[in-house]
C-alpha cells in the first residue's frame, strides 16, 4: 500500500498532476511509476495516458525545462505514451495559447510542491542519439547524410512503400494507399519534366533509385542518380540489375558538385534541405552548369513560412532546431520566396510552383503509423531509441505539415535563354 510518508516524492507529483489535469481539463490521464493513474476514475487506466516511468523524470524536467529534455526523456523511456499514439496525444492537447492555459494554475501550490523536487537526486543523463549536434547547414556532408540514411535499408523498408520512396507522395484521392501515392508522384515528376525517349536525366540525391528506374522504364530516358549514402547506392544498384536497366540507369556515390557534362533534365527531390542556406549560391550555379540550355529543373523541397524580415525568419522554434539536431544534422530549409528569388538570380526561369503541404502531412502520417505497426521489427533492426526517435520525428513532421508550420513546394524552372521556352501553353497535359 502506498504511503505519503514513505513516498513523499510520489505524493508531491501526484498532487501536481491532479491539479494540472483538473485546471487544464485534459482529455488524457497521467500514470506514475507505481502504476497509479491520475485521475483515478473508472476506465482511465485503460485509456490514453502519459506515463512517468520513474521518480527522476520530474526533477530533470524542473532543472532543464526545455524541449530537448522532453525529447531525451521520451527517447530513454522516461516518458511514454500508453493506450494510444503520439497522434492521439497531440489531438487531445489542451486548446488555447500556452500563457492563457498557465494562468489557470495555482502557482503557489505548484511552487510549494515542486521546489523540493528541484533538488532531488536524479539519474545521470545518458548520451542520446545526436547527429553531431549540428543545427546549421553544412552543405550535404557525407557524415550527416550517413547518420540519417545509413541506419539500414531494412529499417526503412518497414515503413516506406515497396519502391522505397522517402519523399512526399502525391494523393489524387486522400483515401489512396501509400504505394499508389508514391507511384503517382513519380509519374507527376516525369510529366512536369516533360521527359521523352533519349533524354539524359540527373537525379540529385536519388535515394534508393525509384525515380530514375521509373523514368527509364516508362519514358525511355538515360538516367544517372547520385547519393552520398552507401546503403542507398547498394540497394539502388541491386534494383537496377534486377530490372535489367544496366547501361540505361546508374547510381554513383558522389557529391553532385563534382559531376561533369550536361543533362537535358535535372530533378532534386527532397535533397535540397541538406544543402544549407550559406551554400545556396554554389548549389544553384552547379545545377545551372549541369543543365543544357532550356533544360528543365524540378526543385522539390520543404520550406518554412516566410516572415516580414530575414531576422524574423532566422529565429527558429525549439522543435525545428531539435529536428535538425536529432534527425537531419546539417540541414536547413528556406521559404518559397527565397527559392524563387535564388532560381531567378542564378540563371533560371520559373514556370510553375505547386504546393504539396497536405500531401506530405498524409505521407508522413502513413510512415509513422506503419513504423508503429512494425515496432518490434524496427527495434530489433535499429534499437529502441532510434525507433522512438524516428516515430517522434515522423509524427511531429506530419503534425507540422497539417498545421502549416512547414510547407513543401514543387517548382519547375528552365535554364534561362533568349527566346521562347518551348513549353506547352498550358499545364493540361500534366493532368490527362
Amino acid at each position: 500500500m502506498t504511503s505519503a510518508i514513505k513516498h513523499p516524492r510520489l505524493e508531491r507529483v501526484r498532487l501536481v498532476l491532479a491539479h494540472v489535469h483538473e485546471k487544464l481539463e485534459l482529455d488524457f490521464a497521467f500514470q506514475l511509476w507505481d502504476g497509479s493513474v491520475i485521475p483515478a476514475s473508472a476506465g482511465m487506466e485503460q485509456g490514453l495516458r502519459l506515463a512517468v516511468a520513474d521518480e527522476t523524470v520530474v526533477p530533470r524536467l524542473l532543472r532543464k525545462p526545455n524541449f530537448k529534455t522532453v525529447i531525451d526523456l521520451y527517447l530513454s523511456g522516461g516518458l511514454e505514451i500508453r493506450g494510444g499514439s503520439l497522434f492521439d496525444l497531440a489531438e487531445r492537447r489542451p486548446q488555447g495559447k500556452s500563457k492563457k492555459l498557465l494562468r489557470r494554475l495555482n502557482k503557489g501550490l505548484l511552487l510549494k510542491s515542486l521546489l523540493p523536487l528541484f533538488f532531488a537526486p536524479g539519474q545521470k543523463e545518458k548520451a542520446r542519439l545526436d547527429g553531431a549536434g549540428s543545427t546549421a547547414g553544412t552543405g550535404s556532408k557525407k557524415d550527416d547524410i550517413a547518420y540519417h540514411y545509413d541506419v539500414s535499408n531494412r529499417f526503412y523498408e518497414l515503413f516506406l512503400d515497396p519502391e522505397m520512396v522517402y519523399t512526399c507522395g502525391y494523393f489524387k484521392d486522400w483515401s489512396n494507399d501509400l504505394a499508389t501515392a508514391q507511384r503517382d508522384k513519380l509519374e507527376m515528376i516525369c510529366r512536369k519534366l516533360r521527359l521523352k525517349p533519349g533524354d539524359r536525366l540527373l537525379d540529385i540525391g536519388c535515394g534508393w533509385g525509384a525515380l530514375i528506374c521509373y523514368a527509364a522504364q516508362n519514358y525511355g530516358v538515360t538516367a544517372l542518380g547520385v547519393t552520398l549514402s552507401e546503403e542507398q547506392q547498394a540497394l539502388a544498384q541491386a534494383r537496377i540489375k534486377e530490372r535489367g536497366l544496366e547501361g540505361q540507369v546508374s547510381v554513383e556515390l558522389k557529391d553532385f558538385r563534382h559531376l561533369e557534362g550536361t543533362f537535358d533534365k535535372i530533378s532534386s527531390i527532397g535533397m535540397f534541405e541538406h544543402v544549407g542556406i550559406e551554400n545556396h549560391r554554389e548549389y544553384y550555379l552547379t545545377v545551372n552548369r549541369l543543365l543544357e540550355p532550356r533544360g528543365l529543373y524540378l526543385h522539390h523541397a520543404i520550406t518554412r513560412r516566410g516572415k516580414t524580415s530575414d531576422a524574423k525568419f532566422n529565429r527558429k522554434r525549439p522543435e525545428y532546431n531539435s529536428m535538425l539536431r536529432y534527425i537531419f544534422p546539417g540541414a536547413e530549409v528556406d521559404h518559397i520566396g527565397m527559392t524563387a528569388r535564388n532560381l531567378e538570380a542564378h540563371g533560371f526561369e520559373v514556370h510553375d510552383v505547386e504546393a504539396w503541404r497536405e500531401h506530405y502531412a498524409k505521407t508522413t502520417e502513413h510512415w509513422a503509423k506503419r513504423l508503429e505497426q512494425n515496432r518490434e521489427a524496427a527495434i530489433a533492426e535499429a534499437g529502441e531509441e532510434r525507433y522512438r526517435l524516428w516515430l517522434l520525428y515522423l509524427t511531429g513532421v506530419s503534425l507540422a505539415f497539417s498545421r502549416g508550420t512547414l510547407n513543401i513546394f514543387q517548382t519547375v524552372a528552365s535554364k534561362r535563354s533568349k527566346g521562347l521556352s518551348g513549353l506547352p501553353p498550358t499545364r493540361e497535359d500534366l493532368y490527362e
